[in-house]
């Protein structure tokens, strides 16, 4: 029996095909584009949606996760941010004021400190934050 050779294909073409033949016709790669980070996206929306997946296909969504994942630790940082900015955005999202957090943080005058930083949110506030505006009390810290 006659062995064919792999078909070699373009870095440029390689890049514009579909997700589904960079994955199938060729193992995933670092990504080195925003097109290649959509494709492999949507590669991997499409494993994940599969019924019945084989261990092929479980090893290779897990390889895109951490290529998706390591470009975009890189290419989309995000801001750290205080536990006060985050409670001031959802104040602010929600249409709420100081007096609406009151009961939830302590008094007023808490909560003006808090919000002034001359004050920390304690852990018991931050669960009561967590648990008021449906986020998880880690996004306080």
């Amino acid at each position: 029996m006659k062995k064919v050779p792999p078909v070699r294909i373009e870095p440029a073409i390689v890049e514009r095909l579909p997700a589904k033949y960079l994955v199938k016709e060729e193992a995933p790669k670092t990504i080195s584009s925003r097109e290649q980070h959509e494709a492999y996206i949507s590669r991997l929306l499409e494993l994940q949606r599969k019924a019945h997946r084989t261990a092929e296909v479980a090893e290779t969504a897990k390889l895109l996760i951490v290529l998706i994942a390591d470009y975009e630790a890189k290419h989309f940082a995000i801001e750290k941010v205080s536990g006060v900015e985050v409670l001031k955005e959802l104040m602010d999202t929600n249409g709420l004021r100081q007096k609406d957090l009151a009961e939830d943080l302590g008094g007023e005058s808490v909560v003006s400190l808090i919000l002034t930083q001359k004050r920390q949110l304690n852990r018991q506030q931050i669960e009561r934050l967590g648990r008021r505006f449906h986020v998880s009390p880690a996004v306080f810290f």
